[in-house]
C-alpha cells in the first residue's frame, strides 16, 4: 500500500483509539479468570486480534463483538488446543505469553513470529528456562522458538534495563502456579509505567501482588483469577501524532484521553509543553492549539513508543533537540533511531546519530517532494504522515499500510481531520 499525501494543515476533533497496552493485558487477564467479563472499547489491530485469537487457543471462550469482547475464562487452566503459536509481529503478545504457555506441561510448543519479531531478543526467558531445566532451541537464535516444559514458583531475577514486557508476562502466570515466587530487579526499572498498567488490571481480576517499590515483587501461588468489566481508555501513544499534528498546523481536540492515566506513555504531555506547546487539559479531552516549540533534551527509556513522533516535532522545532536513552527503539518494528533519521531528512530534516542518541537541529520547514518508506513499522508511517503538514511539496509513503498493527483506522482519522490522501 503506497500513499500520496498532499501537505495541508489538520483540524478537528478525533475520538482516540483504545490503549493497545491495556488492550492486550485485559483481554489476557480476563481469560484467565474462572467467571465472564467483558471488554469494551477494543480496537480489533493486528495485534489484539493475535492476543484474542492465542488466548481462544488457550482455552478461553470468546464472543467477539464490533468493539467489545465477551470472555469465558479458562478457570488459569491452560490447555493449548494447537501447539503452533503465530504472534505475528505482536512483542506484547509473545513477551506476554510465553511464560503462560509454560504455566503447566502442554508438551512440545512451536512459539512463532514474523517480520523483526523473529529477531528480537528472549534471553531473559532463556536464562529462567536453563535454571529451571525447561527444553528449548531456536533457529539459529531467531524464531520460531520450540520449546516443552512447565514453570515452576521460583525467585526470577530480572535485569530493569531490558523490555518490563518480560516482568508482565511473569505477573501474569506466577498467580497460577503452585507456591510462592518473587520478582527480583536487578537495576533501576525501566517502563514502570507499563508495569503499572499490568499491576492495575491484575488488581481488578483479583490477584495480589505486593510491589516493593519496584525492587521486587512478591506473588502467592494458587490464586484464583476473577471476572471482570473493563472499558479500555484512549491510547497515549496514539493522541501522541495528533497532539504534535495539533502543534504543527492547526486547533485539535483529542477525545477520549484520561487526564489520571497510568500510562506511561502521557509523558507526551509534559515534553511538548516543555518545548512550549499550548495545551488546554481536561478530564478526559486534551485541546491542541497550534504555535512554535523549542529544542529540548527528551529521554525516552520509559516511553519509546513516542519517541518517532516526537523527531517530527523536534526536527521542526527552533533549536537543538537531543533524544536520549534511545537504545530500546533499535530493537522495535524497525530500527526507529536509524529509520527515523533516514526518512526525515529525506524530507529535508537535519538529523543525525551519536550512539543510542538522536541530535537534531529543528528547521523551520520541510521539503518533501520525495518517496519515504515505513520500514514495515506502524509508528513511523504514523510519523511521517504528520511530517507531511510542514511539507513544501507532496510525499509518497510506501508500505503505509504497516498502520494495521496498531490503528487500522488512522488513514481515515488522517482525511477526516482534513489530511489529503491518495492510494496509489
Amino acid at each position: 500500500m503506497e500513499i500520496k499525501i498532499i501537505p495541508t494543515k489538520l483540524k478537528g476533533e478525533i475520538n482516540i483509539p483504545p490503549s493497545k497496552s491495556y488492550s492486550h493485558r485485559a483481554v489476557i487477564a480476563a481469560s484467565l479468570t474462572d467467571g465472564e467479563s467483558r471488554i469494551g472499547n477494543l480496537n480489533f489491530s493486528v495485534d489484539i486480534q493475535t492476543t484474542t485469537d492465542i488466548m481462544k487457543n488457550f482455552g478461553a471462550v470468546i464472543e467477539q463483538g464490533e468493539d467489545y469482547l465477551k470472555i469465558t475464562g479458562n478457570q488459569g487452566n491452560v490447555t493449548i488446543e494447537n501447539n503452533y503459536i503465530q504472534c505475528n509481529e505482536s512483542g506484547s503478545t509473545i513477551r506476554f505469553i510465553i511464560p503462560i504457555a509454560l504455566s503447566r506441561n502442554n508438551g512440545q510448543l512451536t512459539i512463532d513470529g514474523k517480520g523483526k519479531l523473529i529477531e528480537r531478543p528472549f534471553d531473559t526467558y532463556y536464562k529462567i528456562f536453563d535454571k529451571q531445566g525447561i527444553s528449548y532451541k531456536t533457529t539459529n537464535g531467531k524464531l520460531p522458538l520450540y520449546i516443552e516444559g512447565s514453570l515452576k514458583a521460583d525467585t526470577f531475577e530480572v535485569e530493569g534495563n531490558i523490555s518490563s514486557q518480560f516482568i508482565t508476562g511473569l505477573l501474569y502466570t506466577l498467580p497460577l502456579l503452585d507456591g510462592d515466587s518473587e520478582i527480583v530487579i536487578k537495576g533501576p526499572l525501566e517502563s514502570k509505567g507499563y508495569v503499572d498498567l499490568t499491576l492495575k488490571i491484575l488488581e481488578m481480576a483479583d490477584i495480589e501482588v505486593k510491589n516493593n517499590d519496584y525492587k521486587s515483587f512478591l506473588i502467592k501461588g494458587n490464586q484464583t483469577y476473577k471476572g471482570f468489566d473493563y472499558t479500555v481508555e484512549g491510547d497515549y501513544s496514539q493522541v501522541a501524532f495528533w497532539i504534535v499534528a495539533g502543534i504543527l498546523s492547526e486547533e485539535i481536540n483529542c477525545k477520549n484521553v484520561y487526564k489520571d492515566s497510568l500510562q506511561g506513555d502521557r509523558a507526551i504531555v509534559e515534553i511538548v509543553q516543555r518545548m512550549g506547546a499550548n495545551l488546554e487539559i481536561n478530564d478526559k479531552n486534551i485541546k491542541v492549539f497550534p504555535g512554535k516549540t523549542k529544542g529540548t533534551v527528551i529521554d525516552v527509556s520509559q516511553c519509546p513508543d513516542i519517541a518517532p513522533v516526537l523527531t517530527v516535532l523536534a526536527a521542526l522545532s527552533e533549536g537543538e533537540t537531543r533524544i536520549i536513552n534511545a537504545e530500546r527503539l533499535r530493537i522495535k518494528e524497525s530500527d526507529r533511531i536509524t529509520s527515523m533519521r533516514t526518512e526525515l531528512n529525506k524530507l529535508g530534516a537535519d538529523i543525525r546519530e551519536e550512539g543510542d542518541t538522536l541530535v537534531i537541529n529543528g528547521v523551520d520547514e520541510l521539503e518533501g517532494g520525495v518517496t519515504v518508506d515505513s520500514w514495515n513499522d506502524h509508528r513511523v508511517a504514523m510519523a511521517l504522515a504528520i511530517a507531511s503538514i510542514k511539507c513544501k511539496n507532496p510525499i509518497l509513503i510506501t508500505d503505509a499500510g504497516a498502520v494495521r498493527k496498531s490503528y487500522p483506522n488512522f488513514w481515515n482519522d488522517f482525511v477526516s481531520m482534513g489530511g489529503k490522501v491518495g492510494e496509489i
